[in-house]
């Protein structure tokens, strides 16, 4: 049986620090899209009124059946057209759906990671971290004009997805002179395209930083672009670093330095759709790319086993969740509310604040 676990009314005291018994029962009411009637309360402090409903992801939608089955093909490569054309919705319905599951995704990472941090500084875990980081290339409506840079850091051993962001870059190669053309024509639309790879790589760096506050030692595993010893002595700061560097024309194959992120980055070309080097299902603009990634690694750090051969994802093998995430928990309980927002793993009555609890941490730490 559902009991609130807050006021969702934020100016209300009942909010952040919510009595056993601040609300009373207020009826039901019967929505089209469900089966069965949802709860409906009444806060005794601020007299709002709620319901179940008003702590659920899919709040406000019609068709909620729709979310799984939206999830599932956008995280496999499926573009947005066809998934519309199989689920028999118009492409405005299903770009509209898949943005607020988008930007919910990308909460509950950032939640669940936050969680973790936290849970890594009152064990003060001392192992070593040990990260990959990459760059790949891409784009937003044209491929000649408009290239993008994506910045990816993986975990190394859990193949964790610390972050993926995209930023646009200046135009590079071959320049014939239809392609000069056009990107004159682009800087006198738009102005002058900037280079933001710098921004994207230093947020991607002091993420990491932020996800194993207490970790003794660092080690980075790149290519040989110089200025990632930058990013890395800023990000990580009075904590010994080790960084190594491979040729980016070295062999890719299994076993190299750099496999793991060459693999990742892999994954995600074929996974995520927008992120093909030629693709039709490429983004008119880079906020919906990154939408994406959000979206993606969300899916990647929490849901999905690390390996077809594997039963964990990348979060279980962190020892951050005691178990992956099931698809309706993943879409369930809202998280805009970062650290009250309710935990996935424990329904609405466990906060993302609260103590994280994993019996398996230190064993897989350890394996």
């Amino acid at each position: 049986m559902f009991l609130p676990p807050r006021c969702p009314n934020e100016r209300c005291p009942e909010h952040a620090d919510p009595r056993e018994r601040f609300f009373r029962r207020h009826g039901v009411y019967r929505p089209k899209c469900r089966a069965h009637p949802v709860p409906r309360f009444l806060c005794k402090s601020c007299g709002k009124s709620f319901s179940r409903q008003t702590f659920r992801a899919d709040r406000y939608d019609k068709k909620p059946y729709l979310n799984p089955l939206i999830l599932v093909p956008l995280t496999s490569g499926v573009g947005l057209r066809k998934s519309a054309r199989n689920l028999d919705i118009t492409r405005n319905n299903l770009v509209l759906k898949w943005r607020k599951i988008a930007r919910h995704a990308r909460q509950l990472d950032l939640n669940l990671k936050s969680r973790a941090s936290r849970a890594e500084r009152a064990a003060a875990d001392r192992s070593t971290f040990v990260l990959q980081f990459d760059e790949l290339e891409t784009y937003e409506t044209r491929r000649n004009t408009r290239p993008l840079s994506v910045a990816v850091m993986i975990e190394r051993r859990t193949r964790l997805i610390v972050g993926a962001i995209a930023a646009p870059i200046r135009p590079k190669g071959t320049m014939t002179k239809q392609r000069i053309a056009a990107i004159a024509a682009e800087d006198a639309r738009f102005g002058r395209r900037k280079d933001r790879s710098r921004v994207a790589c230093r947020s991607v760096f002091r993420s990491a930083a932020k996800l194993r506050p207490a970790a003794a030692g660092v080690r980075l595993q790149t290519d040989e672009k110089l200025v990632y010893s930058e990013y890395f002595a800023e990000a990580f700061a009075g904590r010994v670093r080790r960084h190594e560097t491979t040729s980016s024309r070295a062999p890719r194959g299994v076993g190299t330095p750099l496999f793991a992120i060459n693999l990742t980055e892999g994954i995600l070309r074929d996974h995520a759709g927008r992120v093909r080097r030629d693709s039709w299902l490429t983004s008119k603009l880079r906020t919906y790319l990154n939408l994406h990634l959000g979206l993606y690694s969300a899916w990647k750090n929490w849901v999905l086993p690390r390996f077809n051969r594997d039963d964990d994802a990348p979060g279980v093998l962190a020892g951050w969740t005691p178990r992956n995430l099931t698809v309706g928990e993943f879409l369930g309980w809202r998280q805009d509310w970062c650290t009250r927002s309710p935990c996935p793993f424990r329904g609405e009555r466990l906060a993302m604040a609260d103590p994280l609890e994993c019996k398996r941490a230190k064993e897989l730490r350890a394996a």
